[in-house]
């Protein structure tokens, strides 16, 4: 069985979120992506991984909450699954320690996929599809839950996005405009004021060329949340209020935006940030007493400026990783498996073969 050589650039670092007891295989890769766009699993056997997150919308869906079984909705918007290799917990919370612990949730979660696992491996056993592809990955062709969600993270590892115009900026192979670089500038600055500098303070919590620290912060929606954050997980009063600070790499592409997509556009989240920070006890320190103005209670930037930021934020948005092909749906033109076992073996060495390379 081939190993999956994961392919990034130097300067996103090697702290990664491999799994000993998983190790990533091209075969299990692209087990996993036929999992991941497969609605058996789901009870109603409609509702994919891929229905709340598609690779068009940076693997999110769109909408403020995503729609499950039943018409059901979610009580959070859907997160993007771009560059998972470098978190270390998942959810707008964290509650998870490992992809393959993520993997269950939505599965089993009575409003998003609303089935068991053992449903699940139950339907994939019985199908002449699935007996084979596991035996090439897990060197049996009994299918398990657990077996489900190592090859679902297998290729969910795989999703990384790095060839932005940003990424060709780092890179010396891009020459930004000079509303980008003034965006770039007010992006990572801290204002200053008294020296003149003025900056929007966002680099704190979306650093680095991956743009997010893997971290959780009280951003000032509410000075009364009414979902409490990573307080509902730890129990901790000092964690409420406090999400994610997610990557921001193509962020235009995944509005609404926040843990409940109140915000609709980039300007909504701009003028948020700008003006309307709401006080409370576990507010981000990185939002407290900071301002443009001398004595200011607020970030207060300007239209042009806002503008900027946004402009530096579409630097971030990787054409190539939305359209890759080793991330999209296997069983687009593949529904009818007929001439099994040999026409699904070749469909499964040509997909391994000839799928393009990344250019990291």
């Amino acid at each position: 069985m081939g190993a999956y050589e994961l392919s990034y650039p130097a300067n996103f670092g090697n702290r990664i979120n491999t799994s000993a007891g998983n190790p990533l295989s091209k075969q299990g890769v692209f087990l996993g992506r036929m999992l991941f766009y497969e609605p058996k699993l789901s009870s109603n056997n409609r509702v994919s991984c891929a229905s709340c997150h598609q690779q068009k919308l940076a693997f999110t869906d769109g909408q403020t909450f995503s729609t499950g079984v039943g018409n059901k909705t979610t009580s959070r918007n859907s997160m993007s699954l771009t560059n998972l290799l470098w978190v270390r917990s998942f959810f707008w919370d964290g509650r998870s320690a490992s992809l393959e612990a993520q993997g269950k949730e939505p599965i089993t979660h009575p409003d998003e996929m609303g089935e068991s696992l053992d449903n699940v491996a139950r339907k994939l056993q019985q199908s002449r599809l699935y007996p084979p592809i596991f035996k090439k990955v897990f060197g049996t062709d009994s299918i398990t839950g657990d077996r489900i969600v190592k090859a679902i993270a297998q290729f969910e590892r795989t999703l990384i996005s790095a060839d932005s115009n940003y990424d060709r900026y780092l890179q010396g192979n891009y020459t930004p405009t000079e509303e980008e670089l003034s965006g770039i500038s007010l992006f990572f600055n801290n204002p200053s004021p008294e020296k003149g500098i003025r900056g929007a303070n966002c680099g704190h919590c979306h650093a680095g060329p991956k743009m997010f620290a893997d971290l959780f912060h009280n951003n000032g929606l509410d000075s009364i949340p009414k979902d409490t954050g990573r307080e509902m997980f730890t129990g901790l009063p000092n964690d409420k209020g406090r999400f994610r600070a997610v990557s921001l790499r193509n962020i235009a592409l995944t509005s609404p935006y926040m843990h409940d997509g109140r915000f609709k556009t980039l300007e909504e989240v701009l003028d948020h940030y700008s003006e309307h920070i709401r006080q409370s006890a576990t507010l981000s320190p990185f939002l407290q007493g900071i301002s443009n103005d001398v004595g200011g209670k607020t970030i207060h930037l300007s239209n042009s400026e806002k503008h900027d930021i946004i402009t530096f934020l579409k630097m971030l948005t990787d054409s190539n990783f939305i359209k890759d092909t080793r991330f999209s749906n296997p069983h687009k033109n593949q529904r009818n498996y007929k001439g099994f076992p040999l026409r699904v073996s070749v469909f499964f060495a040509l997909s391994l073969i000839f799928e393009r390379k990344p250019k990291f």
